[in-house]
């Protein structure tokens, strides 16, 4: 077994120093009593009480989770499908334009897809608001959780659908009782990505958002811009802490399925 050499173990520490060290310095001064955010005035959490009565930053998060499960239910929905087209039809005519304009969202800068949606919106008459920014977010993770699903559906052993459907079942039958609970992790990995990418987005909210549907990070950013408040370190602590949880609930979900079906 080679061993990690002393220069690719400093490599190793120096990037995840700098990927995790600004988080949990925010962690850390999301507990300070200081309202400099930069001078460490002692322990407290007086900033989690005071977030606790910001009601603009507590409806912005409010909103913003209404939103990520919806826009992720719909892209994982429709991800699923577009994943069961192209994984179980073949080369049918027009594959490849229908993979390009599915997966093109993953490649196409946000600005693009936040100002076609806008000029879609505005030619279309739709007033702009929770609706408008859930379909813009679903648009753009649904490239996302199709990728997803699509690669557990290609190692997927279809005699287990063909067996259904030799005993009678209907292709929705099959898709409902065989299919969907043998992917399901790769399901509920699609839609935790795109809950992610919809609680973080900035860039398409701020195109498609109109008058009372500010989001989260949209609070966040025009509160940054007149200067940083602890409340705004308690906030992010808050969401970092709900992700972690969200991650280590899916992983033990997903190693209690190992446990109970061994084979998969």
């Amino acid at each position: 077994m080679n061993r990690l050499g002393p220069g690719l173990i400093l490599a190793l520490v120096a990037g995840f120093a700098f990927l995790y060290l600004p988080i949990l310095a925010l962690i850390a001064y999301s507990f300070n009593a200081s309202r400099l955010v930069t001078v460490w005035g002692g322990f407290s959490t007086h900033w989690y009480g005071a977030l606790m009565h910001n009601e603009p930053l507590l409806d912005a998060a409010w909103l913003s989770l209404r939103l990520a499960c919806v826009s992720a239910t719909l892209a994982t929905a429709l991800g699923t499908l577009a994943a069961l087209a192209l994984a179980r039809h073949g080369r049918f005519r027009g594959r490849t334009l229908f993979s390009g304009m599915v997966l093109a969202p993953l490649v196409m800068p946000e600005v693009i897809t936040g100002l076609s949606l806008l000029l879609l919106f505005v030619a279309a008459d739709i007033e702009r608001g929770f609706w408008t920014v859930t379909i813009a977010h679903a648009t753009f993770s649904l490239g996302f959780a199709c990728i997803v699903i699509q690669a557990r559906l290609v190692g997927f052993d279809r005699s287990l659908e063909e067996a259904a459907q030799d005993l009678g079942a209907t292709p929705l039958a099959t898709f409902w009782t065989v299919t969907l609970p043998l992917i399901w992790p790769a399901v509920a990995a699609a839609w935790m990505l795109a809950f992610t990418l919809s609680l973080d987005d900035l860039v398409i909210a701020s195109f498609t958002t109109g008058p009372g549907a500010t989001t989260l990070p949209m609070r966040l950013y025009s509160a940054v811009r007149l200067g940083v408040s602890p409340e705004i370190n308690a906030a992010c602590t808050l969401m970092i802490g709900a992700v972690a949880v969200a991650v280590i609930a899916a992983s033990l979900l997903l190693k209690r399925e190992r446990m109970v079906r061994p084979d998969k």
